[in-house]
């Protein structure tokens, strides 16, 4: 069951539109591999820690594109929220890992690129480079898994996540992005059964998933 919240946070102008061409072929990479009809092999994961690291220098000044207007809005209207560590996968320099912060105990900062992760050195404590495809984690070891414009990995998020635990999917862009995937191909794509709150904010939208009962 997907619920509907209304809007509360306005979209401002001149929001920064993606090249339309090039967002519609990484949405439909995000799409196919979500849906399992793409594998993600080690080429694409170097591949795309490559591309991150050389984007890392200029990130926050001319590559951020996005607000963080859906991520305040999950956080305050998509709980109540369990109690223990997030795992941010894809956290690049680290910009809304401070908000995250304001809400969960700990946050474990992943992502593929070295680089992205040494600029996040002055906002995220716990940084750890790993492939979100193969989490280095146990099972059931984290109260969420916070996605920020990232690509879906479904068995793993799955298996981290303790059973009562959320996913927080946030598109910073809403259907402009370039992973954008809205929450009921989110929750079909996790395995078992979930719902979701949803709602757009800002320039993008949001989605809390938990797993049903």
């Amino acid at each position: 069951m997907i619920a509907t919240l209304p809007r509360i946070w306005p979209s401002p102008h001149g929001k920064p539109l993606p090249p339309m061409g090039t967002a519609e072929v990484f949405r439909v990479f995000a799409r196919d591999l979500a849906a399992g009809r793409r594998s993600w092999d080690v080429e694409t994961a170097r591949f795309v820690a490559i591309l991150f690291d050389q984007l890392a220098a200029e990130w926050d000044t001319s590559r951020a594109t996005g607000r963080d207007d859906p991520l305040r809005d999950a956080l305050e209207r998509g709980g109540p929220f369990p109690d223990g560590p997030c795992l941010e996968i894809g956290s690049g320099t680290g910009l809304f890992t401070p908000l995250l912060r304001g809400v969960f105990p700990c946050v474990i900062s992943v992502d593929l690129s070295e680089q992205m992760l040494h600029q996040a050195a002055v906002r995220s404590l716990m940084r750890v480079r790993a492939d979100a495809g193969g989490l280095p984690l146990a099972d059931a070891q984290v109260a969420a898994v916070a996605a920020i414009d990232m690509l879906l990995f479904p068995a793993e998020t799955a298996r981290v996540l303790a059973p009562d635990g959320v996913v927080l999917w946030i598109n910073q862009l809403g259907e402009d992005g370039p992973l954008h995937l809205p929450a009921a191909e989110v929750a079909a794509a996790l395995p078992g059964d979930w719902s979701a709150v949803e709602a757009d904010a800002g320039w993008g939208s949001w989605a809390v998933l938990r797993r049903g009962h």
